[in-house]
């Protein structure tokens, strides 16, 4: 098969399109024939090297994929051969082929697109659990999304409207701006501005009538995340997603004290292998939205997979609004 394939650890240009061994289903595994595979910011972190887990190399990086169940192991049952899925794994998306545990697959609507059913993994697990798992949103709450306009952003900025939130975006352009709009944000506040650790809390302000918001999704760190601390309403709570704006935050226990406000971690990667029963029932969820008209992932650009420095340079240069998507067979 063709794959992506990291041998040593580096830039974009480390990563090779090479032929490489079809994987083998383990008994509770199923191969799939990779249809599409969404790029993710923590696939860049994979091939640099710098992301928490990382396989033995040479390895196949990729963590969303949608395709076709090709064969099922001895121990699979409810999947066949034929099924369309989509799935996250930790890596080996970026191929034609990649085996899954059983677990982790789940059967798309007929209605939904390789493309979509790829754009709508990781990022859309991660909006619900930091909304609803970690977050504990209730219906008529104010949440602050950073980064509104990339993939967990955008994906959490339509869950939370469908679940009945006020939305607050927070973006750096005019252009996302309009993006985070045209799904579903009530309110866009930027954060290209001067003074950012107060303006920040001021457009809050504005938006809410000087009560702050009660949850605030981050997935920026940085300045961003300064600023949006000290947006929260009392008893507010602040769920850190990634730090995507590169620098790590630090936070001094006793603001957390005076103002009865919550640190809350999501790493999504650990409900997928620890609760998937859990992540079984959230997908359903999340495909009943889709069907509804509730949700939908935004696709700014699908790449063949000759073109994969191109997709993944997008992300890197933080030029992708909403999701970019490789499609690993010819049309």
């Amino acid at each position: 098969m063709r794959a992506l394939v990291v041998h040593e650890h580096g830039p974009l240009e480390n990563l090779r399109l090479q032929s490489f061994p079809d994987p083998e289903p383990a008994p509770d595994e199923v191969l799939v024939e990779v249809h599409a595979a969404s790029v993710n910011f923590p696939d860049l972190l994979v091939i640099g090297g710098t992301y928490q887990k990382l396989p033995p190399r040479p390895f196949v990086p990729g963590k969303d994929l949608a395709g076709t169940v090709a064969r099922v192991g001895a121990n699979v049952t409810g999947l066949r051969a034929g099924d369309r899925v989509m799935a996250q794994i930790e890596y080996g998306a970026y191929a034609e082929k990649a085996v899954v545990p059983a677990v982790n697959c789940h059967l798309m609507p007929e209605a939904m697109s390789y493309a979509e059913g790829a754009a709508m993994g990781l990022v859309y697990l991660t909006a619900h659990l930091a909304l609803v798992e970690r977050g504990m949103l209730k219906r008529g709450e104010v949440v602050l999304v950073s980064g509104a306009a990339g993939g967990v952003g955008l994906a959490t900025v339509q869950l939370a409207r469908a679940l009945g939130a006020t939305v607050i975006a927070a973006v750096g352009s005019e252009e996302k701006a309009a993006l985070a709009r045209e799904h579903g944000a009530h309110h866009v506040i930027c954060t290209e501005v001067p003074d950012l650790r107060d303006n920040l809390r001021q457009q809050v302000y504005a938006a809410t009538g000087e009560r702050g918001v009660d949850l605030v999704v981050d997935s920026v760190g940085g300045d961003v995340f300064d600023a949006s601390l000290r947006a929260l309403a009392w008893c507010g709570r602040l769920v850190i997603v990634g730090f995507a704006g590169g620098r790590i935050p630090e936070v001094r226990a006793g603001y957390l004290l005076v103002k009865n406000i919550a640190l809350i971690g999501l790493q999504a990667s650990d409900y997928r292998d620890r609760e998937p029963a859990k992540v079984q029932r959230i997908q359903q969820a999340l495909f009943a939205l889709h069907e509804e008209g509730k949700v939908k992932p935004h696709v700014m650009a699908t790449f063949p997979l000759e073109a994969y420095r191109e997709a993944l340079a997008a992300v890197r240069d933080r030029r992708v609004l909403g999701k970019v998507v490789i499609e690993m067979r010819k049309r």
